[in-house]
C-alpha cells in the first residue's frame, strides 16, 4: 500500500507505461520542487485515508462481521470537461476503446449536470487550457468537485496542455488526485484513469463494509436501539468523564415486567411489537444526549449524563408511568396490552462530596442497577428502585 513516485526523462514510452500500470506514479524531469512536493503531500493524504478505512475494516472483521460480498465490478464511468467541445469529444472517442466505453464529455458549465442521475462518476479529466487566464476554472471546478457530497470521492485528474508546475502544484492542494503535464495521450491518460477508478471502486466499497458492518455491529434490529457491545464502552466512557469532570450522571436497568406472558399468550409477534413501542416511548421520554440500549430479551439499560439525582428519579417515575399508563395497542390482537415496567438506578456522581470512588467501573454501576432493579421486582414490581454508590 506505499505510494512509490518514479523520477525519468520520459524518453522510454514504453518503460514509463509499464511503471504507470505496476501501480506507481511517474514524474518526468527536470521537476519542480513545488509540483514534487504538493504530489508527495497528495499521495501521503490519499495513503492515509485509505489506511484509516483499512484499519476500520479490520475492526470490523476483528468483530466478527461477515466478509464483503463479492460484487460485479463495472467496467468504471468517467467524464472529460473541457472548454473546447470539439477537442472534448474527439479526445472521448479515443478513450473509449481501451475504457470500454465509459466516459463522456461535458463543458465545463455542465460538469455537474448528471451527477444526480445514477451516482457521481468514478474521475474527472479536468482540461487545463494552455495560458494562465484560463486555467483557474479548472482550477475552481477542483474546489467545487471536492466540496460536493457526491462528488467528494471521485477521482480527479489534471490534464495540462502546456506544463505549468505552480498550477500542477495548485490542483493537488486543492484535491486533484492527479496531473498530466504533457497534454493529451490516450494510453497514458486511460492508465491514469483507471488506477484512479479502481481506488475509488476499492475505497468505496470499504466503506460501505465498514459503515454497514460497524451498524449491525452496535445496533438492535429489532428495536433499533443500541446494543450492549455499544452501551458497554458507552457508560464506562461516561463514567471516566463524570469522574474527571466532576458531573452527575445515572445508569438504569429497565425489565418488562412478565413480559413472557405476552409472548405465551399473544405469540412472539406481539412480543415483538410490545418491544418496539416500549424502545419508542423510552426514547420518547428522553433527552436527545441520553442513551437506550437493549441489553436482553426484554431489559434496557439507559444512561443519563449530567443528570441529578433529582432528574434522573423524575425521569425514571416518568418511564414508568409512560409504559402502564397506556396500554400497548398490537396489530392482530383485539385487546390493547397492559405492560409495565420495574426500573433499577444507580447514581455515579451527584454532588462533590458523593464523587465516584477511583476504582468503580462502568460495570460496578451496571451491577448495583441490576440489584436495584431486583428490588424493584421483589417489591411488587412497576416501580424504580435507587441504589446509591458508597460515599
Amino acid at each position: 500500500h506505499v505510494p512509490v513516485i518514479a523520477l525519468g526523462t520520459g524518453a522510454d514510452t514504453d518503460r514509463r507505461l509499464a511503471i504507470l500500470k505496476a501501480g506507481a506514479q511517474v514524474l518526468r524531469k527536470p521537476i519542480c520542487d513545488t509540483f514534487l512536493l504538493s504530489q508527495v503531500r497528495s499521495m501521503i493524504r490519499t495513503h492515509n485515508a485509505a489506511a484509516e478505512w483499512r484499519m476500520r475494516d479490520d475492526t470490523s472483521r476483528a468483530l466478527g462481521m461477515s466478509e464483503p460480498k463479492t460484487q460485479f465490478e463495472h467496467a468504471g464511468r468517467a467524464t472529460l470537461v473541457s472548454a473546447d467541445t470539439v477537442e472534448g469529444q474527439r479526445w472521448v472517442r479515443a478513450l473509449r476503446g481501451p475504457l470500454g466505453g465509459g466516459i463522456r464529455y461535458r463543458a465545463p458549465s455542465d460538469a455537474l449536470r448528471d451527477v444526480g442521475l445514477g451516482g457521481a462518476p468514478d474521475a474527472f479529466v479536468l482540461v487545463q487550457p494552455e495560458g494562465a487566464l484560463q486555467s483557474p476554472d479548472a482550477l475552481r471546478l477542483v474546489s467545487v468537485l471536492r466540496a460536493n457530497a457526491t462528488t467528494r470521492h471521485s477521482g480527479i485528474l489534471m490534464l495540462q496542455m502546456a506544463p505549468d508546475p505552480e498550477l500542477a502544484a495548485h490542483a493537488l492542494d486543492l484535491g486533484a488526485d492527479d496531473v498530466m503535464t504533457d497534454g493529451f495521450e490516450p494510453t497514458e491518460l486511460s492508465l491514469r484513469l483507471r488506477t484512479l477508478m479502481q481506488r475509488k471502486r476499492m475505497d468505496e466499497q470499504m466503506r460501505t463494509t465498514v459503515r454497514t458492518g460497524a451498524q449491525a455491529a452496535v445496533f438492535d434490529p429489532l428495536t433499533g436501539l443500541h446494543n450492549r457491545r455499544y452501551a458497554m464502552p458507552h457508560l464506562q466512557r461516561i463514567a471516566d468523564h463524570a469522574r474527571a469532570t466532576e458531573r452527575p450522571f445515572a445508569v438504569m436497568l429497565a425489565d418488562l415486567d412478565h413480559f413472557k406472558q405476552v409472548n405465551d399468550v399473544h405469540g412472539h409477534a406481539a412480543g415483538d411489537a410490545v418491544l418496539r413501542e416500549t424502545a419508542a416511548r423510552l426514547r420518547s421520554n428522553l433527552r436527545a444526549m441520553d442513551m437506550v440500549a437493549r441489553i436482553g430479551g426484554e431489559e434496557f439499560m439507559i444512561v443519563m449524563p449530567g443528570s441529578t439525582l433529582k432528574e434522573a428519579s423524575a425521569a425514571a417515575l416518568r418511564l414508568c408511568n409512560d409504559i402502564s399508563g397506556t396500554p400497548f395497542v398490537v396489530p392482530g390482537v383485539a385487546d390493547p396490552i397492559s405492560v409495565t415496567i420495574s426500573i433499577g438506578m444507580a447514581v455515579g456522581t451527584n454532588l462533590p462530596g458523593n464523587m465516584l470512588p477511583k476504582t468503580e467501573t462502568g460495570d460496578d454501576l451496571l451491577e448495583k442497577a441490576d440489584r436495584a432493579l431486583y428490588a424493584a421486582k421483589s417489591g411488587g414490581r412497576n416501580k424504580v428502585r435507587l441504589s446509591r454508590p458508597a460515599a
